[in-house]
Formats: structure tokens, C-alpha cells, sequence
């Protein structure tokens, strides 16, 4: 029996709000009900309460597995352990007509823009969304699909090759998981960040070519020293205005910036013109592909387990993103 009310986490006018009146969303033609088994905080879901996409108000959070509780016209899908695509076109526009539908100019973001996302009992999402879970892999792994496929997207737009020269800033989630999707390519990995613990985490996994850089003269000295060898391709995952720069420093005349950021605000005494007379590449990269995610979590061939820091109920909600935006917290799991 399905509620007519659940629980739902909502960024508000007010600020987060846990609410257990939140009317179940109903699932619309080609659409199935998810019930969410367990949900994962983004950077995203953060920048989104500090203003980003210009004040989205509703239901937070993408990345999630759950199980389908209905789907009119597809009950073959029933009870199915499902992940979701983010991203929903009109299915009639130029772009969705040419398959990019993810940049649908009226595209819905499940949790981001304009639907209600997985921080709740349910979500809606079309069935053309939805990925089945193989039975060995377990939430724990499979919650992670979604920014998996994120890190993946770069190799889907940059040809990288074992004598690329690479460096990565940024160690958070997302960063973590970028780095061992490109050390897969066996090229010339750095990966540049500010905390010790995160960088154990690679270190872990056999990749020792790290920089830690504190802030102040350290950090300058550090750079300089990286710089004065550039990279064929830097990418950009602090999620923070400050990334840019220094990848932009990194990055050799003819190379290729990938930017992973997306944070609230303007980028600072941004320098277009260098670009040109550098004749640089700029990649913006956001959602990837969820087939190849999935199998590389079926086949444990990055480890996710130690990015996980903390796992909380869905009726602590608000404080599970409180704690997921401390300095130095990775993935937080909500499980209703």
C-alpha cells in the first residue's frame, strides 16, 4: 500500500525543512514510483542550499538506488532494485531529437531543477531513466552509480592515452572517484589536494603520485613547481571558484581543461583572453553514463567504501547535511 504523505527533506524560502506531510508524487505517463533505499549527499545538493541554479526549491538529492513500487503499463519493472538518470528533456525539442537531452533547454534535473529528488520515502522518474541493480551489488556500492558516471563522462570527451600527462585538482567525492577512473587509463596521474586523510584514500589504491598543498607560501611553492612542467589536460574538481585558476596554471599552451566544479557564484578576475593566446581546450563536464558505472561497481574496480563517512537516517536528514558540509566529511548516505 502506497501513503499519500511521506517524508521528504525540501529546501524551502525558510531553509531545510524535514517534512512528513510531503504529498507522494504520483507517477506520470512512462513514469515509475520509486522507493528509495538509500540516497547519497552530493557537493551539489550543498551548493544548491547556498543558492546555486538560482534558488531551486523542493525535494534535494540525485544520487540514489531504490526499488520501483509502481509503474502503470510496466509491470515487468515492479519490485525491480533500479539507479536513475538525473536528467529528464521534452522528448520534442532540437536537442532531444539529436540525443542530448540532458541539455534540454525546459530539462528537468531529478532534485536540482524542477522535480522533486531522492531525499524521501519516494521519487518519480521516468522508466527510460531507470537502470536495473545487478542482484551481487549492494546498496552500499550502487548508490554510487550516479557520481561514478560522472567521473566516467570525462573519458566519453577527452582522449586520454597512457602518455597523457594529467593532473587532477581537487580530493573530495567526486575527486576521489575521477582519479581512479583515470588511473585506469594508465596515463601520468597527479592528483593535487589539501587533505591527508583523502589522499591516503588513492594512496591505498596504488596511486602514489599525490601533492598535499596547504594554503599560503606552501601552496604558491607548490604550484609553481607544478607548473614549471605542464600538463596535457588539468581537470578541476574542487567545486570552488579558486579551482579554475590553478588548473588553469597547470594546463600547458594547446592542453585541455576539464571542469568538474559547479558552485554557487562567479568566477574572480577570470582571465578569457589567456585561454585564447594559449589556445585552450575548455571542457565543461557534467553526467555520464550509468552501463559502464554500474559494471565497474559490479566488479569492485574502484573502491567506494572508504569514501563512505557517515550514514544517517532519513528523519535526521537535516543533520546529515549539516555533517556532510564539514570540512573534510566525504559521502553521507541517508537511508529511509
Amino acid at each position: 500500500m502506497i501513503p499519500k504523505q511521506m517524508r521528504a527533506l525540501a529546501l524551502t524560502e525558510e531553509g531545510l525543512r524535514l517534512r512528513t506531510d510531503y504529498p507522494t508524487p504520483v507517477p506520470g505517463p512512462g513514469e515509475a514510483l520509486v522507493r528509495v533505499r538509500l540516497a547519497g549527499v552530493c557537493s551539489t545538493d550543498l551548493q544548491l542550499i547556498a543558492g546555486y541554479k538560482g534558488g531551486y526549491r523542493g525535494v534535494l538529492g540525485h544520487e540514489f538506488v531504490g526499488e520501483v513500487a509502481a509503474a502503470p503499463g510496466a509491470a515487468e519493472w515492479l519490485g525491480r532494485r533500479v539507479v536513475g538518470e538525473i536528467n529528464i528533456g521534452c522528448g520534442h525539442c532540437d536537442l532531444c531529437r539529436r540525443g542530448l537531452g540532458k541539455h534540454c533547454r525546459q530539462r528537468q534535473s531529478l532534485g536540482i531543477i524542477g522535480r522533486d529528488g531522492a531525499f524521501a520515502d519516494y521519487l518519480t522518474l521516468p522508466i527510460a531513466n531507470l537502470h536495473p541493480v545487478p542482484n551481487d551489488l549492494p546498496d552500499e556500492r550502487a548508490v554510487f552509480t550516479e557520481p561514478l558516471a560522472a567521473a566516467l563522462e570525462i573519458l566519453e570527451q577527452v582522449h586520454i592515452t597512457p602518455e597523457s600527462r594529467v593532473v587532477q585538482i581537487g580530493d573530495g567525492r567526486l575527486g576521489l572517484l575521477i582519479a581512479q577512473v583515470l588511473t585506469a587509463t594508465q596515463c601520468d596521474l597527479t592528483v593535487i589536494g589539501r587533505n591527508t586523510e583523502k589522499l591516503a584514500i588513492l594512496h591505498e589504491q596504488g596511486m602514489t603520485n599525490t601533492v598535499l598543498v596547504g594554503r599560503g607560501g606552501g601552496a604558491q611553492a607548490a604550484f609553481d613547481a607544478l607548473s614549471a612542467h605542464a600538463a596535457d589536460i588539468a581537470v578541476d574538481a574542487t567545486g570552488s571558484p579558486a579551482g579554475f585558476a590553478h588548473a588553469r596554471r597547470l594546463v600547458r599552451p594547446q592542453g585541455t581543461l576539464i571542469l568538474k566544479s559547479t558552485f554557487a557564484g562567479d568566477l574572480p578576475d577570470f582571465d578569457i583572453s589567456s585561454l585564447v593566446v594559449d589556445e585552450i581546450t575548455l571542457v565543461g563536464s557534467r553526467c555520464g553514463p550509468f552501463a559502464p558505472a554500474l559494471r565497474m561497481l559490479q566488479r569492485r574496480a574502484v573502491a567506494v567504501e572508504p569514501l563512505i563517512h557517515a550514514r544517517f537516517s532519513l528523519d535526521d536528514a537535516v543533520e546529515a547535511l549539516d555533517y556532510a558540509g564539514r570540512k573534510g566529511v566525504l559521502k553521507v548516505l541517508i537511508a529511509p
